[in-house]
């Protein structure tokens, strides 16, 4: 009994964060699943199936805010799910030391750029988007992903807001949705690799559900400038936690 509280209480916790940050939670999901003694492949594969729960419980809820940009997250989309599956099936083939380095750089400097605008003025609602960087978007946070096992959503939400030019409530419940659909793709990659423990994302389902509908819910709630600088550190940590 007390191993199932435990579980509820840890996909609580991811999920919310999640829904707060337009994330899917790899970043957390894998790291506990490893500890939970699953082999890192089969961490990255159960968790992206995790994120599928997760993220379709705050996707709805931001739909039902009104923060979701749905011609935005199509386009990512169409680039998203195919670099998702050829990230997941080349994590077979693809050392992951120099990629987790280069990608602890991008972060650093997604998590600079967040900073440097978090004191701005910015419109809360969307002006104009910069359709030409989508696509950009799409296959750099699809391929991630895939390969390391990570939401996207830790890139879609500051690319959006920095390259497309999404508010950054929007950009979170547009990432939301948009994970969905990548993690789906590249779940079923690692599904078919025999990479998945479906018992273990069960068991983290209900929490993950229960968190991130509440953290979709707060998102909506807290100032733009204090979700960047909130976002922004947790790019940071992340930074620090690939390289350690």
């Amino acid at each position: 009994m007390l191993s199932y509280l435990i579980d509820f209480m840890l996909g609580v916790g991811i999920g919310l964060i999640a829904g707060l940050f337009g994330v899917g939670g790899g970043f957390l999901i894998v790291p506990a699943l490893t500890f939970m003694g699953l082999p890192i492949h089969l961490a990255i594969g159960t968790s992206l199936a995790c994120i599928v729960m997760s993220s379709f419980a705050s996707a709805f809820t931001h739909l039902r805010e009104g923060k979701v940009l749905l011609r935005v997250a199509a386009l990512k989309e169409l680039f998203s799910v195919p670099a998702a599956i050829s990230g997941a099936y080349l994590t077979i083939f693809i050392n992951e030391t120099v990629l987790r380095a280069i990608f602890s750089g991008l972060l650093v400097y997604l998590a600079y750029e967040l900073l440097k605008t978090s004191g701005e003025e910015c419109s809360p609602e969307v002006s104009s988007i910069n359709y030409r960087n989508i696509p950009v978007v799409g296959l750099f946070a699809g391929f991630i992903s895939g390969l390391l096992g990570i939401s996207g959503g830790i890139l879609n939400v500051p690319l959006f807001h920095t390259m497309v030019g999404v508010p950054v409530k929007y950009a979170i419940g547009t990432s939301s949705v948009a994970i969905f659909f990548t993690a789906f793709a590249a779940a079923y990659e690692h599904y078919t690799l025999g990479q998945v423990s479906l018992r273990t994302a069960l068991l983290l389902a209900p929490g993950l559900i229960v968190g991130a509908y509440a953290g979709a819910r707060l998102a909506h709630r807290v100032q733009p400038k204090k979700l960047k600088l909130g976002f922004a550190g947790i790019l940071i940590l992340i930074a620090v936690k690939m390289v350690i």
